[in-house]
């Protein structure tokens, strides 16, 4: 260590009190981090890129400062399926210093893991209230039965009013209106039930069928239409 002569000439003086680092809550339990083995957590950040033309929304479940899993959901852009690709084959055994210092091949990628460092250091988690925190494969829990990312699509007109094209239940087949033209309800089809009972050998139309639901008052709708089509 080299001292400047300003601060070799200068008189010791003794430190007094002794601030350690404020607890945080992880796991059920509170926490003085000092240094990066000290973090556990799972929990979420969104990043987005420079012409935010796309997002991310990144999950990781850290044990002692190491990420054991990692959930990376990308929506807007074609080339960021690929950056996932790449980033969750990178991510997993990481500290989580060596991941916010990694290029995870997409800009909203690497934000998304910006933000989720600062929530997971502060100990604004998930599961910091767990005790033991959660187990690794909780991430995949997120998408639900059919592993298929929650995802809203919606798109509207002034001239022609409101489509729903994907909610989270599923792909939009129709939607009901009412005498007065207002949405009601719609009818969709949950793709991951249906690719899982196709795959598992079911005639393909028959699982189509058995995967088509209605929400809200679709039923009682004066006209249904088609919201890529009509």
């Amino acid at each position: 260590m080299q001292y400047s002569r300003d601060v070799e000439e200068m008189a010791c003086v003794c430190k007094g009190a002794k601030h350690g680092p404020a607890p945080i809550p992880e796991e059920g339990k509170w926490v003085k981090a000092k240094q990066i083995g000290d973090i556990s957590g799972l929990t979420h950040g969104v990043g987005w890129c420079a012409p935010q033309q796309g997002a991310c929304k990144l999950t990781l479940n850290v044990k002692n400062g190491v990420i054991e899993e990692a959930l990376v959901e990308t929506l807007g852009c074609s080339g960021m399926t690929h950056s996932a690709a790449m980033a969750a084959e990178i991510l997993p055994g990481k500290t989580l210093l060596e991941a916010l210092n990694s290029d995870l091949v997409c800009d909203a990628i690497n934000t998304a893991m910006r933000e989720l460092f600062l929530q997971i250091v502060y100990g604004r988690t998930q599961s910091a209230f767990s005790d033991d925190g959660l187990p690794i494969g909780a991430g995949l829990e997120d998408l639900g039965k059919g592993l298929r990312s929650q995802i809203g699509t919606m798109y509207g007109t002034r001239a022609k009013g409101p489509r729903y094209l994907e909610m989270a239940e599923g792909y939009c087949l129709g939607i009901g209106l009412d005498e007065n033209g207002e949405i009601i309800g719609y009818k969709f089809v949950n793709l991951g039930k249906m690719m899982d009972a196709i795959k598992k050998g079911e005639d393909p139309k028959a699982a189509y069928e058995k995967n088509i639901g209605t929400y809200g008052r679709f039923d009682q709708a004066a006209k249904v239409i088609d919201p890529r089509k009509q």
